[in-house]
Protein backbone atom coordinates (compact mmCIF):
# COMPACT_ATOMS: atom_id res chain seq x y z
CA UNK A 1 0.00 0.00 0.00
CA UNK A 2 1.48 3.62 -0.81
CA UNK A 3 2.23 5.89 2.24
CA UNK A 4 -0.92 7.77 3.10
CA UNK A 5 1.05 11.01 3.96
CA UNK A 6 2.54 10.95 0.21
CA UNK A 7 -1.12 10.61 -1.39
CA UNK A 8 -1.90 13.37 0.93
CA UNK A 9 1.06 15.51 -0.46
CA UNK A 10 -0.03 14.71 -4.05
CA UNK A 11 -3.19 15.73 -3.81
CA UNK A 12 -2.70 18.76 -1.82
CA UNK A 13 -0.03 19.84 -4.47
CA UNK A 14 -3.28 19.45 -7.65
CA UNK A 15 -5.80 21.33 -5.67
CA UNK A 16 -3.68 24.16 -4.76
CA UNK A 17 -2.53 24.45 -8.77
CA UNK A 18 -5.53 24.86 -10.41
CA UNK A 19 -9.15 25.97 -9.93
CA UNK A 20 -10.74 23.82 -11.62
CA UNK A 21 -12.30 20.78 -9.60
CA UNK A 22 -10.14 17.79 -9.07
CA UNK A 23 -11.36 14.28 -8.44
CA UNK A 24 -9.56 11.24 -6.69
CA UNK A 25 -10.98 8.03 -6.74
CA UNK A 26 -10.33 5.26 -4.02
CA UNK A 27 -11.23 1.94 -5.87
CA UNK A 28 -12.02 -1.50 -3.76
CA UNK A 29 -12.78 -4.97 -5.34
CA UNK A 30 -15.19 -5.42 -2.87
CA UNK A 31 -17.48 -3.91 -0.06
CA UNK A 32 -14.91 -3.93 3.43
CA UNK A 33 -11.49 -3.49 1.95
CA UNK A 34 -11.22 0.17 3.75
CA UNK A 35 -12.23 2.66 0.77
CA UNK A 36 -13.83 5.07 3.29
CA UNK A 37 -11.56 4.99 5.98
CA UNK A 38 -8.42 5.84 4.37
CA UNK A 39 -11.05 8.31 2.60
CA UNK A 40 -11.32 9.82 6.29
CA UNK A 41 -6.98 9.40 7.07
CA UNK A 42 -6.60 11.53 4.19
CA UNK A 43 -9.25 13.73 5.26
CA UNK A 44 -7.82 14.76 8.71
CA UNK A 45 -4.62 14.83 6.86
CA UNK A 46 -5.86 17.77 4.74
CA UNK A 47 -7.06 19.34 7.98
CA UNK A 48 -4.24 19.18 9.50
CA UNK A 49 -2.70 21.09 6.48
CA UNK A 50 -5.02 23.69 6.23
CA UNK A 51 -7.77 22.70 3.90
CA UNK A 52 -10.74 23.50 4.40
CA UNK A 53 -12.33 19.96 3.87
CA UNK A 54 -15.77 18.89 4.79
CA UNK A 55 -18.03 15.56 4.22
CA UNK A 56 -20.22 16.04 1.50
CA UNK A 57 -21.67 12.21 2.48
CA UNK A 58 -20.18 9.52 4.15
CA UNK A 59 -21.32 5.96 4.74
CA UNK A 60 -20.11 3.75 8.11
CA UNK A 61 -22.30 1.23 7.64
CA UNK A 62 -22.26 1.31 11.49
CA UNK A 63 -18.57 -0.02 11.41
CA UNK A 64 -16.83 1.38 15.06
CA UNK A 65 -13.25 2.50 12.87
CA UNK A 66 -14.95 4.04 9.97
CA UNK A 67 -17.42 6.23 12.76
CA UNK A 68 -14.12 7.52 14.64
CA UNK A 69 -12.80 8.71 11.82
CA UNK A 70 -15.76 10.97 11.09
CA UNK A 71 -15.63 12.59 14.21
CA UNK A 72 -13.54 16.28 13.76
CA UNK A 73 -14.54 16.43 10.36
CA UNK A 74 -17.27 19.27 9.08
CA UNK A 75 -19.55 18.33 7.60
CA UNK A 76 -21.91 19.54 5.50
CA UNK A 77 -26.02 18.70 6.38
CA UNK A 78 -27.88 16.75 4.42
CA UNK A 79 -30.87 17.31 2.60
CA UNK A 80 -34.36 16.09 4.39
CA UNK A 81 -36.32 14.34 1.06
CA UNK A 82 -39.81 13.44 1.50
CA UNK A 83 -40.75 10.08 -0.56
CA UNK A 84 -43.87 7.74 -0.16
CA UNK A 85 -44.91 9.37 3.24
CA UNK A 86 -41.05 9.28 4.67
CA UNK A 87 -38.44 11.49 5.36
CA UNK A 88 -35.23 10.47 4.28
CA UNK A 89 -31.97 11.71 3.83
CA UNK A 90 -29.78 12.69 0.69
CA UNK A 91 -26.41 14.63 0.23
CA UNK A 92 -27.38 17.63 -0.83
CA UNK A 93 -25.10 19.58 -3.58
CA UNK A 94 -26.62 22.70 -3.50
CA UNK A 95 -25.62 23.49 0.13
CA UNK A 96 -21.99 22.24 -0.90
CA UNK A 97 -21.88 24.95 -3.66
CA UNK A 98 -23.20 27.30 -1.85
CA UNK A 99 -20.27 26.69 0.61
CA UNK A 100 -17.63 25.80 -1.57
CA UNK A 101 -15.18 23.72 0.85
CA UNK A 102 -11.67 23.22 -0.88
CA UNK A 103 -12.44 19.93 -0.98
CA UNK A 104 -15.69 17.30 0.14
CA UNK A 105 -15.59 13.81 0.82
CA UNK A 106 -18.47 11.66 -1.26
CA UNK A 107 -19.18 8.41 -0.59
CA UNK A 108 -20.65 5.40 -2.31
CA UNK A 109 -20.38 7.02 -5.85
CA UNK A 110 -22.71 4.61 -7.63
CA UNK A 111 -25.43 5.24 -5.21
CA UNK A 112 -29.28 6.09 -6.63
CA UNK A 113 -30.51 9.30 -5.45
CA UNK A 114 -34.22 9.31 -3.90
CA UNK A 115 -36.57 10.04 -6.66
CA UNK A 116 -37.25 14.07 -6.54
CA UNK A 117 -33.45 14.68 -6.43
CA UNK A 118 -31.80 17.38 -8.13
CA UNK A 119 -29.72 14.79 -10.26
CA UNK A 120 -30.92 11.41 -10.69
CA UNK A 121 -27.47 9.60 -9.64
CA UNK A 122 -24.58 10.56 -6.67
CA UNK A 123 -22.23 10.67 -9.94
CA UNK A 124 -24.14 13.39 -11.52
CA UNK A 125 -23.99 15.46 -8.41
CA UNK A 126 -20.06 15.06 -8.08
CA UNK A 127 -19.52 15.83 -11.83
CA UNK A 128 -21.82 19.16 -10.88
CA UNK A 129 -19.63 19.75 -7.67
CA UNK A 130 -16.11 19.62 -9.89
CA UNK A 131 -17.90 22.53 -12.44
CA UNK A 132 -18.18 24.55 -9.80
CA UNK A 133 -14.77 24.01 -9.09
CA UNK A 134 -14.84 22.18 -5.67
CA UNK A 135 -12.53 19.40 -5.34
CA UNK A 136 -13.64 15.72 -4.71
CA UNK A 137 -12.31 12.60 -3.31
CA UNK A 138 -14.84 9.72 -3.49
CA UNK A 139 -15.01 5.69 -3.65
CA UNK A 140 -16.63 2.92 -5.08
CA UNK A 141 -16.44 -0.82 -6.19
CA UNK A 142 -14.86 -1.90 -9.20
CA UNK A 143 -17.97 -4.09 -9.97
CA UNK A 144 -19.91 -0.67 -10.38
CA UNK A 145 -18.71 0.35 -13.47
CA UNK A 146 -20.66 0.18 -16.51
CA UNK A 147 -18.03 -1.89 -18.90
CA UNK A 148 -17.78 -3.99 -15.58
CA UNK A 149 -21.05 -5.78 -14.77
CA UNK A 150 -21.62 -7.94 -17.06
CA UNK A 151 -18.18 -9.86 -15.99
CA UNK A 152 -19.08 -9.00 -12.43
CA UNK A 153 -22.79 -11.00 -12.79
CA UNK A 154 -20.52 -13.76 -14.59
CA UNK A 155 -18.40 -14.01 -11.38
CA UNK A 156 -21.27 -13.31 -8.72
CA UNK A 157 -24.33 -14.29 -10.54
CA UNK A 158 -25.48 -10.98 -8.90
CA UNK A 159 -26.61 -8.37 -11.51
CA UNK A 160 -25.30 -4.94 -10.76
CA UNK A 161 -28.08 -2.05 -10.93
CA UNK A 162 -26.24 0.78 -9.75
CA UNK A 163 -23.81 1.97 -12.09
CA UNK A 164 -21.56 4.33 -12.72
CA UNK A 165 -19.30 5.58 -16.36
CA UNK A 166 -16.53 4.16 -17.15
CA UNK A 167 -15.45 7.99 -17.34
CA UNK A 168 -15.33 8.94 -13.95
CA UNK A 169 -12.89 6.73 -13.09
CA UNK A 170 -11.08 7.65 -16.58
CA UNK A 171 -10.85 11.10 -16.30
CA UNK A 172 -10.10 11.21 -12.40
CA UNK A 173 -7.04 12.91 -11.71
CA UNK A 174 -6.18 10.42 -8.90
CA UNK A 175 -7.04 6.63 -8.47
CA UNK A 176 -5.58 4.56 -5.79
CA UNK A 177 -6.67 0.80 -5.23
CA UNK A 178 -7.55 -0.53 -1.78
CA UNK A 179 -6.16 -3.86 -2.00
CA UNK A 180 -6.32 -6.31 0.58
CA UNK A 181 -6.11 -9.97 0.77
CA UNK A 182 -9.12 -12.54 0.50
CA UNK A 183 -8.41 -14.05 3.84
CA UNK A 184 -8.03 -11.15 5.82
CA UNK A 185 -11.13 -9.89 4.07
CA UNK A 186 -13.26 -12.75 4.76
CA UNK A 187 -11.61 -12.68 8.83
CA UNK A 188 -12.66 -9.01 9.20
CA UNK A 189 -16.56 -10.13 7.71
CA UNK A 190 -16.69 -13.29 10.09
CA UNK A 191 -15.82 -10.69 13.04
CA UNK A 192 -18.18 -8.50 12.17
CA UNK A 193 -16.29 -5.15 11.41
CA UNK A 194 -17.90 -5.39 7.49
CA UNK A 195 -21.72 -6.49 8.39
CA UNK A 196 -23.38 -7.54 11.33
CA UNK A 197 -26.11 -10.21 12.07
CA UNK A 198 -28.07 -12.37 9.12
CA UNK A 199 -25.95 -10.02 6.68
CA UNK A 200 -22.56 -11.87 7.33
CA UNK A 201 -23.88 -15.55 6.25
CA UNK A 202 -25.19 -13.46 3.39
CA UNK A 203 -21.91 -11.86 2.24
CA UNK A 204 -20.42 -15.19 2.76
CA UNK A 205 -22.64 -16.87 0.49
CA UNK A 206 -22.59 -14.49 -2.12
CA UNK A 207 -19.75 -12.15 -2.98
CA UNK A 208 -16.88 -12.83 -0.26
CA UNK A 209 -15.67 -16.19 -1.20
CA UNK A 210 -11.70 -16.71 -1.98
CA UNK A 211 -12.12 -17.21 -5.57
CA UNK A 212 -14.72 -14.85 -6.59
CA UNK A 213 -12.62 -12.26 -4.55
CA UNK A 214 -9.98 -13.06 -6.28
CA UNK A 215 -11.49 -12.69 -9.53
CA UNK A 216 -12.77 -9.23 -8.47
CA UNK A 217 -9.40 -8.12 -7.17
CA UNK A 218 -7.63 -9.10 -10.57
CA UNK A 219 -10.59 -6.79 -12.27
CA UNK A 220 -10.01 -4.08 -10.14
CA UNK A 221 -6.22 -4.19 -10.47
CA UNK A 222 -6.24 -4.67 -14.05
CA UNK A 223 -8.70 -1.47 -14.34
CA UNK A 224 -6.93 0.73 -12.42
CA UNK A 225 -2.95 0.07 -13.98
CA UNK A 226 -4.79 0.60 -17.02
CA UNK A 227 -5.94 4.04 -16.50
CA UNK A 228 -2.28 4.29 -14.89
CA UNK A 229 -1.06 3.41 -18.67
CA UNK A 230 -3.78 5.36 -20.27
CA UNK A 231 -2.21 8.32 -18.38
CA UNK A 232 1.26 7.91 -19.14
CA UNK A 233 0.04 7.33 -22.66
CA UNK A 234 -1.75 10.63 -22.82
CA UNK A 235 1.23 12.93 -21.64
CA UNK A 236 3.99 11.61 -23.91
CA UNK A 237 4.74 13.18 -27.47
CA UNK A 238 2.66 11.77 -30.25
CA UNK A 239 5.61 10.26 -32.00
CA UNK A 240 6.26 8.07 -28.77
CA UNK A 241 2.66 6.49 -28.21
CA UNK A 242 1.81 3.38 -29.52
CA UNK A 243 0.30 3.20 -32.73
CA UNK A 244 -3.51 4.12 -32.16
CA UNK A 245 -6.35 1.88 -32.20
CA UNK A 246 -9.97 2.58 -33.27
CA UNK A 247 -12.82 0.27 -32.77
CA UNK A 248 -16.87 0.32 -34.04
CA UNK A 249 -19.13 -1.59 -32.37
CA UNK A 250 -22.19 -2.49 -34.41
CA UNK A 251 -25.82 -3.06 -32.96
CA UNK A 252 -29.22 -3.11 -33.69
CA UNK A 253 -32.59 -3.37 -31.88
CA UNK A 254 -31.70 -6.62 -29.64
CA UNK A 255 -31.35 -4.97 -26.41
CA UNK A 256 -29.46 -7.90 -24.78
CA UNK A 257 -26.94 -8.68 -27.81
CA UNK A 258 -26.06 -4.60 -28.12
CA UNK A 259 -26.02 -4.05 -24.06
CA UNK A 260 -23.29 -7.48 -24.90
CA UNK A 261 -21.12 -5.96 -27.83
CA UNK A 262 -21.01 -2.17 -26.51
CA UNK A 263 -19.44 -3.39 -23.00
CA UNK A 264 -17.30 -5.16 -24.73
CA UNK A 265 -16.12 -3.13 -27.12
CA UNK A 266 -15.50 0.19 -24.69
CA UNK A 267 -13.34 -2.71 -22.54
CA UNK A 268 -11.36 -3.52 -25.41
CA UNK A 269 -11.14 -0.10 -26.65
CA UNK A 270 -10.47 1.12 -22.77
CA UNK A 271 -7.19 -1.52 -22.80
CA UNK A 272 -6.36 0.09 -26.24
CA UNK A 273 -6.42 3.32 -24.70
CA UNK A 274 -8.46 4.00 -28.28
CA UNK A 275 -11.21 5.92 -29.39
CA UNK A 276 -14.25 4.15 -30.24
CA UNK A 277 -17.97 4.66 -31.82
CA UNK A 278 -21.47 2.67 -31.56
CA UNK A 279 -23.08 2.57 -34.74
CA UNK A 280 -26.85 1.73 -35.71
CA UNK A 281 -28.15 1.47 -39.15
CA UNK A 282 -31.61 2.13 -39.22
CA UNK A 283 -33.26 0.71 -42.06
CA UNK A 284 -36.50 1.77 -43.48
CA UNK A 285 -38.27 -1.29 -41.83
CA UNK A 286 -37.49 -0.03 -38.39
CA UNK A 287 -38.82 2.95 -39.09
CA UNK A 288 -40.34 4.71 -35.58
CA UNK A 289 -43.74 3.99 -36.82
CA UNK A 290 -42.78 0.06 -37.51
CA UNK A 291 -41.03 -0.80 -34.51
CA UNK A 292 -42.65 -0.85 -30.98
CA UNK A 293 -42.03 1.81 -28.00
CA UNK A 294 -40.81 -0.98 -25.99
CA UNK A 295 -37.87 -1.65 -28.46
CA UNK A 296 -37.45 1.92 -29.52
CA UNK A 297 -37.24 2.62 -25.53
CA UNK A 298 -34.59 -0.26 -24.94
CA UNK A 299 -32.56 0.90 -28.09
CA UNK A 300 -32.14 4.53 -26.96
CA UNK A 301 -30.92 3.27 -23.80
CA UNK A 302 -28.00 0.96 -25.24
CA UNK A 303 -26.93 3.71 -26.98
CA UNK A 304 -27.21 6.32 -23.51
CA UNK A 305 -24.63 3.55 -22.03
CA UNK A 306 -22.20 3.93 -24.68
CA UNK A 307 -21.99 7.57 -24.16
CA UNK A 308 -22.02 7.12 -20.66
CA UNK A 309 -19.56 4.04 -21.73
CA UNK A 310 -16.93 7.19 -23.71
CA UNK A 311 -18.50 5.93 -26.73
CA UNK A 312 -19.28 8.10 -29.73
CA UNK A 313 -23.13 6.93 -31.40
CA UNK A 314 -23.24 7.23 -34.83
CA UNK A 315 -27.32 6.58 -36.29
CA UNK A 316 -27.18 5.80 -39.88
CA UNK A 317 -30.58 5.63 -42.18
CA UNK A 318 -29.72 2.96 -44.82
CA UNK A 319 -30.93 -0.16 -46.79
CA UNK A 320 -27.48 -1.68 -47.32
CA UNK A 321 -26.40 -1.98 -43.61
CA UNK A 322 -23.34 -3.91 -44.99
CA UNK A 323 -22.66 -0.72 -47.10
CA UNK A 324 -22.88 1.65 -44.87
CA UNK A 325 -20.94 0.02 -42.01
CA UNK A 326 -18.06 -0.48 -44.52
CA UNK A 327 -18.31 2.89 -45.69
CA UNK A 328 -18.62 4.35 -41.83
CA UNK A 329 -15.63 2.63 -41.17
CA UNK A 330 -13.31 3.90 -43.16
CA UNK A 331 -14.05 6.81 -43.34
CA UNK A 332 -13.38 6.83 -39.16
CA UNK A 333 -10.41 5.01 -40.18
CA UNK A 334 -11.77 2.18 -38.01
CA UNK A 335 -9.55 -0.92 -37.32
CA UNK A 336 -11.98 -3.14 -35.14
CA UNK A 337 -15.02 -3.45 -36.02
CA UNK A 338 -17.40 -5.52 -33.41
CA UNK A 339 -20.40 -7.27 -33.92
CA UNK A 340 -22.93 -10.23 -32.36
CA UNK A 341 -22.33 -13.64 -33.74
CA UNK A 342 -23.77 -14.19 -37.29
CA UNK A 343 -27.02 -16.22 -37.71
CA UNK A 344 -27.10 -17.82 -41.07
CA UNK A 345 -29.72 -19.36 -42.39
CA UNK A 346 -30.51 -20.86 -45.87
CA UNK A 347 -33.65 -18.46 -45.93
CA UNK A 348 -31.61 -15.30 -45.32
CA UNK A 349 -28.87 -16.60 -47.71
CA UNK A 350 -31.78 -16.91 -50.14
CA UNK A 351 -33.30 -13.22 -49.60
CA UNK A 352 -29.66 -12.24 -49.67
CA UNK A 353 -30.13 -11.41 -46.05
CA UNK A 354 -26.45 -12.34 -44.51
CA UNK A 355 -25.47 -8.74 -43.72
CA UNK A 356 -21.94 -10.69 -42.02
CA UNK A 357 -21.05 -12.18 -45.54
CA UNK A 358 -21.80 -9.34 -46.98
CA UNK A 359 -19.77 -7.00 -45.16
CA UNK A 360 -16.75 -9.41 -45.23
CA UNK A 361 -16.56 -9.32 -48.69
CA UNK A 362 -16.82 -5.27 -48.39
CA UNK A 363 -13.45 -5.42 -46.28
CA UNK A 364 -12.19 -8.25 -47.98
CA UNK A 365 -9.07 -5.84 -49.53
CA UNK A 366 -8.94 -3.70 -46.33
CA UNK A 367 -7.02 -3.96 -42.84
CA UNK A 368 -9.65 -4.24 -40.50
CA UNK A 369 -10.54 -6.59 -38.71
CA UNK A 370 -13.88 -8.38 -37.32
CA UNK A 371 -14.13 -9.40 -33.53
CA UNK A 372 -17.35 -11.25 -32.70
CA UNK A 373 -18.70 -11.29 -29.80
CA UNK A 374 -20.44 -14.40 -28.87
Amino acid sequence: MPDNSIEKDRFLHLIQRRKKGRLKVYIGMIAGVGKTYRMLQEAHQLLEAGVDIRIGLIETHDREETQALVQGIPQIPLKKVFYKGRELEEMDPDAIILSRPDVVLVDELAHTNIPGSKNGKRWQDVEELLDYGINVITAFNVQHLQSMTDRVANISGIEIRETIPDRILNDADEVVNIDLPAEDLIKRLKEGKIYKGERVERALDNFFQPEKILQLRDLALRKVASQVEKKIESSLPVKGRMQLERFMACISTNYESGKHIIRKTARVADYYHAEWFVIYVKTPREDVFKIDLRTQRKLLNNMQMARELGGQVIILREDNISGAIFHKAVELKITNIVMGKPHFSLWRQLRGKNYFDKLLKYLLDTEIDVIIVF
